[in-house]
């Protein structure tokens, strides 16, 4: 007798025990009880019933998921591949079971999917000047179907975009392009202020003739300044007409 009471008080103690589970703080329990969906558990001390409760512990943290690149064709026919990132966690855990089979392999196969159909509406150039609208775009659209399985998209970041070779050959070549034509109008504009001003700089002299003979005062002085062996000085012609009278 003594050695039943000992058996059946170890089995009551493994009962107990295995009926008590720790839940984390980011954790929740999804509680079947015969079959039936019951509730959801957690966190801190949860109780089932050995036997009757089945359980599947769900976590409810952000997940951090890569989406693999994407062959996809742009509107203006050119093939990429783009690939990006996916933030989202389980907002209602019984729904995450229920609904889907594998939650997190439905989101991957459903990014994919938005990814390649939201891709090929832009061309090559609004894919990559329009970031920001795109991964807005993304995220809308991968929430909302998400959202039958219980579960939030925060965000939706395209990460890189691996243009063909011979494209980025042509994309430089139209980049060194810009850059000369930038060059050659800057260099233009100087010009033409350069030309203006020296214009304006003749029309005040030709006002005031003596600014030419101070003008070649300050040149000669200048050139004495330096040492060479030759100095030329540039004589006005009007100081010949002296000469001619």
């Amino acid at each position: 007798m003594e050695w039943l009471g000992i058996t059946i008080g170890a089995i009551l103690l493994i009962i107990l025990l295995s009926s008590l589970k720790i839940i984390r703080e980011y954790e929740r329990l999804v509680v079947f009880r015969f079959g039936r969906f019951f509730k959801v558990k957690g966190p801190g001390f949860v109780v089932i019933i050995p036997g009757v409760d089945q359980v599947t512990k769900i976590a409810t943290r952000t997940v951090t998921m890569d989406v693999p690149p994407q062959d996809v064709i742009t509107r203006d026919n050119v093939s990429v591949s783009v690939n990006a990132v996916v933030y989202f966690r389980v907002i209602f855990p019984e729904k995450a079971i229920i609904e889907v089979q594998d939650f997190q392999y439905a989101t991957s196969q459903m990014a994919q999917t938005i990814l390649r159909s939201v891709v090929g509406e832009f061309d090559l150039d609004g894919l990559l000047s329009q970031r920001e609208s795109i991964n807005e775009k993304l995220e809308v659209l991968l929430d909302r179907a998400t959202d039958p399985w219980g579960i939030k998209v925060s965000a939706v970041e395209i990460k890189h975009v691996d243009l063909p070779e011979e494209m980025k050959r042509a994309m430089a070549r139209q980049a060194e392009a810009e850059r000369e034509r930038r060059a050659k109008i800057i260099a233009a504009s100087g010009e033409l202020e350069a030309s203006q001003k020296l214009l304006e700089a003749a029309q005040k002299m030709a006002q005031e003739p003596v600014t030419i003979q101070l003008r070649y005062l300050q040149t000669l002085n200048e050139i004495s300044a330096e040492n060479a062996t030759t100095i030329v000085f540039p004589i006005p012609i009007d100081m010949f007409k002296i000469f001619q009278k």
